[in-house]
């Protein structure tokens, strides 16, 4: 969740006018900053979380590993104030997800105590964390409800679109393996379903790089649900 206030939702008016309370309250609750190197890990999958983190700028990446040694990683996320660990606060469960820095970055630790104590002493806090924390949960759960619900060439297809509108929330990986994972699945399922997508003129490859080919042939078959894709 980002600590700036959204400009969306049925409480975004409240929210602004209310913006530096809330960030003021944050501040009180940090007990250290610091800046942490690249690849260095914020939060580890199944770790107790005995602190949240912000990152006030920079990139990190999210990524969750399963039993059977396959990993879902949910992409690179541009931080701008942005606050992990919320959700494991108000659970008290443990981390579900590694939190990756992708580069180095500066970050504060907040104190879980002194964060208790301030929503017990601002109830109002706790309508800043609902929201922003609902906000998330359905971005997320979009996310994952594509990612098994329809074929890997409809994915990419509807990733390239939504970063052609510029409102996805999560960034591209460099790295096909990484990529692949961004999707749930394989290097080579991934690079399959890639070639599908360019046999059927919808994206191409630019200097190494995936491109649009043809952007009402891609809204085309995001619109038939990617039906034309084996």
């Amino acid at each position: 969740m980002q600590l700036k206030s959204l400009n969306k939702g049925r409480f975004s008016r409240y929210w602004q006018e209310n913006n530096k309370l809330f960030e003021s309250i944050i501040e009180q609750c940090i007990v250290e900053k610091k800046i942490v190197d690249e690849k260095t890990t914020l939060f580890h999958q199944g770790c107790k979380v005995d602190n949240l983190v912000v990152v006030y700028n920079g990139t990190i990446s999210i990524r969750y590993q399963a039993n059977n040694g396959r990993r879902f990683h949910l992409g690179t996320v541009d931080c701008d104030e942005h606050i992990f660990g919320e959700m494991e606060f108000f659970t008290d469960y443990l981390c579900q997800f590694d939190i990756i820095a992708e580069e180095a970055l500066t970050v504060a630790i907040v104190s879980i105590n002194k964060l208790y104590q301030s929503l017990l002493k601002y109830p109002q806090l706790a309508l800043f964390f609902a929201s922003a924390i609902a906000f998330d949960y359905q971005e997320t759960l979009d996310i994952f409800l594509k990612r098994n619900l329809y074929s890997i060439c409809y994915n990419i297809a509807f990733d390239m679109y939504q970063h052609h509108l510029n409102i996805q929330p999560v960034n591209h990986f460099q790295k096909n393996y990484l990529e692949a994972e961004r999707f749930g699945t394989t290097d080579r399922v991934y690079r399959r379903a890639v070639n599908e997508l360019i046999n059927l003129d919808i994206i191409h490859k630019v200097a190494g790089k995936l491109a649009i080919k043809d952007i009402d042939n891609l809204k085309d078959f995001i619109e038939f649900k990617g039906k034309f894709a084996k």
